[in-house]
């Protein structure tokens, strides 16, 4: 099982994520223990995990739970299961809904990319997938856009790409879900918290951007180089926010850590 400080960690994690609008009721975190579990929160929106008592552990090879008793958990563990399985150094995954980030599901014209330091890791494009290319292999599935299978987590952990290094982690940190949000991955809860708020404000900044070039005026984005050293380093630095995050959910008493 997870150690009282991994616990404590995830459980603030879940609410940051929330503090900072990248899930509401909806979206999750997870964290891998070992090569062959890892733990989520049960069914619950992240802002009202408290404790230990509110942890599911799942086992990456199938995404079902360990204990035969457990609670009731997310219908979409597989996003993780699979995510998990696919890249062993992954440490931590997040899926969000996040409004900021949805409208570039959508505009294939229109990818999400680097275009504010934080977000470098974003880099020139980032890739979006479709659940419909696993439900035109199978129509008699439930086309609800909900990773509800091993068989879609696994086309979705794919869309991340394999590193050029082969060191177990994906070629991009981020992929997008048509018309459902975004999944992002990290070698640790802080990495991986870091990139989520940082894709949802290079989105932001991107519609800002592109609203005041009048949608098909010109927008400087950054090229691979600058992308690839602003990535660097923000993964450098990603842990000197971490402090100020947990204080701000430390200070709000929707936030319980018992």
């Amino acid at each position: 099982m997870a150690s009282n400080d991994e616990i404590r960690r995830y459980i603030r994690g879940c609410h940051i994520l929330h503090f900072h609008g990248i899930v509401d009721a909806y979206g999750h975190l997870s964290y891998r223990l070992s090569d062959r579990l890892f733990i989520m929160s049960r069914y619950l929106a992240p802002a009202l995990v408290s404790s230990l008592a509110d942890l599911v552990v799942y086992k990456i090879e199938d995404g079902e739970p360990l204990m035969e008793d457990a609670p009731n958990g997310f219908s979409e563990r597989y996003i993780h299961s699979e995510i998990y399985k696919a890249y062993p150094k992954v440490k931590a995954v997040v899926h969000s809904h996040s409004l900021d980030v949805v409208p570039f599901s959508i505009s294939p014209s229109t990818p999400l990319r680097a275009c504010f330091h934080m977000a470098g890791f974003l880099g020139t494009e980032v890739p979006v997938w479709d659940a419909a290319t696993v439900y035109r292999e199978d129509e008699t599935m439930v086309q609800s856009m909900l990773v509800r299978s091993t068989r879609l987590g696994a086309s979705l952990a794919q869309t991340l790409g394999v590193a050029a290094d082969a060191e177990g982690l994906p070629r991009h940190p981020v992929a997008l879900m048509r018309g459902h949000g975004f999944v992002c991955t990290g070698d640790s809860i802080e990495m991986v918290i870091s990139k989520s708020i940082y894709t949802a404000q290079n989105a932001r900044v991107q519609m800002a951007a592109q609203s005041l070039a009048g949608g098909g005026g010109h927008v400087h984005f950054f090229n691979e180089r600058e992308a690839a050293d602003a990535g660097r380093t923000t993964i450098a630095g990603a842990a000197k926010p971490w402090p100020l995050w947990v204080a701000e959910v430390e200070l709000n008493p929707l936030y319980s850590l018992k």
